[in-house]
């Protein structure tokens, strides 16, 4: 049987090296904290903005300024910075807090449109460090439309996504 890792290497076409070529670079430390507010905040302004309300729907139950605030806590965590998300909310256990939502091939595509636009409009961001988030983005996507094929299982999944990873110095 594939793991999710090897799912979600095949289904993104991210290898596994490649996802995780985030912890080669502190981009914390290169980006600061206000780019990764920023970039979360242009995503979700188009989230919550997006045409299609399929996909909307899938955020109706949350708000905009929380979201935006638990996705760059995450993303700061998870690219070198200080544990910000699991300070305030405890490990982020990424399957497990999407299993409410309907993680599917398409929500996966949509989702990365709007990351890879909002990638796109923080010009902080260096062309490779934009590369190396958007493989990790990818992946991690596709991990977790995986692990929707567990949201019947009582079982818990390691994930290497969602580490908390010390500060590279």
């Amino acid at each position: 049987m594939q793991s999710l890792q090897e799912k979600a290497s095949q289904w993104s076409g991210v290898s596994q090296d490649d996802a995780f070529g985030i912890d080669n670079t502190n981009l914390f430390q290169k980006l600061g904290l206000q780019t990764f507010i920023n970039l979360s905040t242009s995503f979700y302004n188009r989230v919550y903005d997006d045409e299609e309300e399929w996909f909307r729907s899938i955020f109706a139950n949350s708000k905009k300024e929380e979201a935006i605030q638990n996705q760059y806590e995450f993303f700061v965590q998870r690219m070198g910075g200080p544990p910000l998300y699991s300070q305030r909310k405890g490990h982020p256990a990424l399957i497990g807090r999407h299993r409410p939502f309907p993680i599917t091939h398409q929500a996966a595509e949509r989702w990365l449109h709007h990351m890879q636009q909002a990638l796109d409009s923080v010009t902080e961001i260096d062309a490779d460090s934009k590369t190396k988030m958007m493989n990790f983005f990818r992946h991690t996507a596709f991990f977790l439309v995986a692990g929707d094929e567990l949201k019947n299982r009582n079982q818990g999944v390691p994930c290497k996504h969602g580490a908390n990873k010390p500060a590279a110095g």
